[in-house]
């Protein structure tokens, strides 16, 4: 018999189609008067029209959230909501406009309402991450934790189908590190298993019709179902690379995400073996194989980037992407040290060149 701790976090999920008609109800749940809208550039206009759609109870309209969320973007948010005198932020998008209204609530105790429209997954933790001199720092605190949670399938309708299966890896990578997470237990084993199958399922439906409703609300349900098992148990190797090569070099989040996953798993593979026979049970897979190599071909087949020279990474920053990594690295089922240096280094050169695990 495992013995394991379950804390459940405090949010409010509305799901299904058209679900974001719902949010004035939401805010007055929260009770709230002033919501400040925040999005990346590129939705401002979806963002504009959810605060037309407030009226007097939109505050206004942040649209400077970028990847990383750098601690200069942090204080120009949190300056805005002070100014508008905002009570509440609406976070309109993905992890990065999620991750500036976790940088917000965190410094000013703002009640957040996350409505997704990608399948990060950061809407479900109290996890938050801030760049600053070009070190992605992390930490978990209950304020950051979105208080209500809209999920509307037909906000992702436009997310282009490249992003979409981006997006559903980076998610795929929070539920398989959970299942052999530190902290883990029988409860985010199941929803961990779950939402990767729901995704395997939904990713190459939408690659095959990027309107179809019913594959993107499988896509998002189980994008809520990883993000939650994020939200409640530890990270490891993978994530540390992740947050690494993001933080440190500007890479793009769900493509890195999506291209180091399988390196990780295969380096961790040999420690913790039930975990490997559920993500491959989870991914629908039969016969001899390996979950590295289904992961890889799962990537593979659905058009997304497999390598990080295709991403931005220059080969003569792996050395330094190593150092980073063994210097201050996350708990790992196989120990990542000083002494691994070099086997951290060659994971990378695999994932630089986009080369299959075996």
């Amino acid at each position: 018999m495992k013995e394991f701790v379950y804390n459940g976090q405090p949010s409010r999920v509305v799901f299904g189609a058209g679900t974001l008609a719902h949010l004035e109800r939401e805010i007055e749940l929260l009770g709230a008067r002033r919501a400040l809208v925040l999005s990346t550039p590129e939705q401002q206009g979806q963002a504009q029209r959810v605060a037309e759609g407030l009226g007097g109870r939109a505050a206004g309209v942040f649209a400077r959230a970028v990847m990383h969320v750098p601690i200069e973007t942090a204080r120009e948010a949190r300056e805005e909501a002070r100014r508008l005198d905002a009570d509440c932020a609406i976070a309109l998008g993905g992890g990065s406009t999620i991750g500036l209204g976790k940088a917000i609530a965190l410094d000013s105790g703002l009640p957040i309402v996350a409505i997704p429209t990608t399948y990060a997954g950061s809407e479900m933790t109290p996890i938050y991450g801030i760049t600053e001199g070009g070190l992605k720092k992390t930490g978990k605190d209950a304020r950051v934790l979105p208080r209500t949670v809209i999920y509307d399938p037909e906000l992702t309708l436009t997310l282009p189908v490249s992003l979409s299966v981006t997006s559903g890896m980076n998610a795929i990578a929070h539920a398989a590190e959970g299942l052999y997470a530190r902290d883990g237990n029988p409860v985010m084993n199941l929803m961990a298993e779950e939402g990767i199958r729901a995704l395997a399922r939904a990713l190459p439906a939408i690659r095959r019709r990027s309107d179809d409703i019913d594959a993107r609300g499988d896509a998002l349900y189980g994008a809520w179902l990883c993000g939650t098992v994020l939200g409640n148990v530890g990270m490891a190797l993978h994530h540390k690379l992740c947050h690494t090569l993001g933080g440190s070099f500007n890479l793009p989040h769900a493509e890195v995400h999506t291209v180091v996953l399988p390196h990780a798993i295969a380096f961790n593979a040999p420690a913790v073996p039930e975990a490997m026979s559920r993500i491959r049970r989870a991914l629908g897979v039969q016969g001899n194989g390996s979950a590295a190599a289904d992961l890889f071909d799962l990537t593979l087949c659905n058009g997304a980037p497999v390598a990080l020279r295709d991403i931005g990474m220059k080969e003569e920053d792996l050395d330094r992407a190593a150092e980073i990594v063994v210097g201050n690295p996350y708990w790992n089922p196989r120990e990542v040290g000083a002494t691994q240096r070099g086997e951290i280094r060659e994971l990378l050169q695999k994932a630089f060149d986009g080369i299959r695990p075996e």
